[in-house]
């Protein structure tokens, strides 16, 4: 059977093509070893339930491991202690693990769920007398503890488990125990009871720092492309398609296979690459990159929930996206903590930055789409824009001049306030609907900040690189047509824009053309 890239579920080794996991599992299996409790808390789609599977697996020549899922658990399991451990009883019985036979027979009375004393304290001291008759240590890993997050008895649970591990020299208990889930289960006691006294009281305070890095480098992906390319010999250049998957992913495991597996089966065979070899180059991935950007999936739907259950995290995310203001990562703010538990953004030199490239243009389409039924920005570029595209290309000097006119006839008169908070939003809100259907746009990270920020659009395997920036003097701006200079260089293009939004009264607002070496550089000014 041919393998394939998998984005549905778990990964398989022998019937996927996957990232190697063993040394993320030597990290985890030394945490064990030391007989850490812990959690690994990613956001969704981050390949936890692929590397728990694989690291049961390897954890059975020296351990007993139980392994469970709480999505299995129902609603109703967790009314009582009593249904609770009737349920937890159960899937302990299924686990492949030779049980005792005393330890059997209790389990089966506590999964039968007719006996009112069967409580919390009664499930743990057989756990407890498993772990006594094991002749090895028993390893309880839990997936998907976010199930059961807002849930007293999963709190009380956790009580138990901390209760066992502080007696651990007295009394044998689990060797290891390992909870994943993307909350994370050390605050939850907030989320149940929010006074003061239990918002620092977490069950789960015993808990090691879980600092395995769990996204995937560029060197890894090209060692799992290196075997996709001895399957298909497409030709690929291995290490410049890896490097560009890194670049829009930083790693993030779900988006590294699905822009692996759009190559493979949506773009090979498409018109404008028919076979596997024209998917696998920089123009494929290009393709690739924009289909996934577009696509309405379970992960960027899981995003956008959040968004909308966290208002004031939504206001972090448009502010950093929009205005480039520098917000600190502070690890202590809730709200700090929330965008980087759910996959929003990561810590950057102590600097909160959008994760990667691919949630960022999504972020910016889910923004600027609230806007496009009212905006008169996206209006007039969705007007114009057949006048736009020339020959199959776009004339991007052209759609400078358009903007310039159109903006300066809406806008022109407004203040330096405005100009530097909806400057950049404006442009992309006229751009977008003239690139839609045939192009894409990203935003290089290193350069979004309050005073410049870089879009480098992808139109039809064509490449433009477009400044914009606020307007700081002539000295400022010539080394700003330095910069793009350099920067056309490391894309070798021979043609930059830059757009500037100038606040002196006497400006004159236009579009000209300049050469700075061998780079033609068009200028508009507003």
């Amino acid at each position: 059977m041919c393998k394939f890239f998998n984005t549905d579920g778990y990964c398989d080794a022998e019937a996927n093509y996957m990232v190697d996991l063993s040394g993320r599992l030597a990290e985890i299996k030394r945490m064990v070893d030391a007989g850490k409790y812990f959690t690994i808390n990613k956001a969704r789609q981050y390949g936890k339930t692929t590397t728990l599977i694989a690291l049961a697996d390897d954890l059975k020549e020296d351990y007993a491991v139980i392994s469970l899922d709480f999505q299995g658990f129902s609603h109703a399991d967790f009314e009582s202690e009593q249904s609770f451990c009737a349920a937890f009883s159960r899937e302990v019985l299924d686990v492949p693990e030779e049980l005792p036979d005393s330890v059997r027979k209790r389990l089966e009375v506590c999964a039968a769920g007719t006996l009112r004393e069967v409580t919390l304290s009664v499930l743990f001291r057989i756990l407890s007398d498993l772990c006594k008759s094991s002749s090895k240590g028993i390893v309880l890993i839990i997936d998907e503890v976010d199930s059961a997050t807002n849930n007293q008895i999963f709190i009380d649970f956790l009580s138990q488990l901390r209760y066992y591990y502080l007696r651990r020299k007295r009394t044998r208990t689990f060797q290891s125990v390992i909870l994943a889930g993307v909350y994370d289960v050390r605050s939850v006691k907030h989320k149940i009871r929010p006074d003061q006294e239990h918002k620092e009281n977490s069950p789960w305070n015993i808990a090691s720092d879980f600092l395995v890095d769990m996204s995937f480098s560029a060197e890894e992906i090209a060692a799992m492309l290196k075997e996709y390319e001895a399957d298909y010999g497409t030709g690929m250049n291995i290490r410049q398609i890896a490097e560009l998957i890194y670049a829009y992913t930083s790693g993030y495991p779900y988006l590294v296979s699905r822009l692996c597996k759009l190559m493979d089966e949506r773009v090979a065979g498409s018109a404008a690459f028919p076979g596997k070899a024209d998917a696998w180059t920089e123009e494929g991935f290009y393709e690739a990159e924009k289909m996934l950007v577009k696509e309405d999936n379970t992960l960027y739907q899981s995003l956008i929930r959040k968004l909308k259950l966290y208002p004031e995290l939504r206001s972090v995310l448009y502010e950093l996206l929009f205005t480039g203001k520098t917000i600190p990562y502070t690890a202590t703010n809730d709200y700090m903590k929330d965008a980087a538990m759910f996959g929003f953004i990561k810590n950057d030199h102590d600097t909160a930055v959008i994760s990667n490239r691919i949630y960022e243009t999504v972020l910016y389409n889910y923004f600027l789409a609230d806007e496009f039924a009212e905006s008169k920005m996206y209006n007039a570029g969705l007007q114009d824009r057949n006048q736009f595209i020339v020959g199959g290309y776009l004339d991007m000097k052209r759609v400078l001049e358009k903007f310039v006119e159109t903006f300066d006839a809406l806008y022109g008169d407004q203040d330096e306030t405005f100009l530097e908070e909806t400057g950049r939003r404006y442009f992309l809100l006229f751009l977008k609907p003239i690139i839609n259907g045939a192009g894409s746009y990203s935003v290089e990270a290193q350069t979004r900040n309050k005073e410049r920020m870089d879009l480098v659009i992808h139109y039809r395997r064509e490449q433009y690189v477009v400044e914009l920036k606020i307007w700081r003097g002539n000295a400022y701006h010539e080394r700003g047509e330095k910069q793009l200079s350099d920067y056309l260089e490391y894309f070798h293009l021979k043609k930059g824009y830059m757009l500037s939004f100038n606040f002196n009264k006497k400006k004159k607002i236009g579009v000209k053309e300049i050469r700075i070496g061998d780079k033609t550089l068009i200028e508009a000014v507003v």
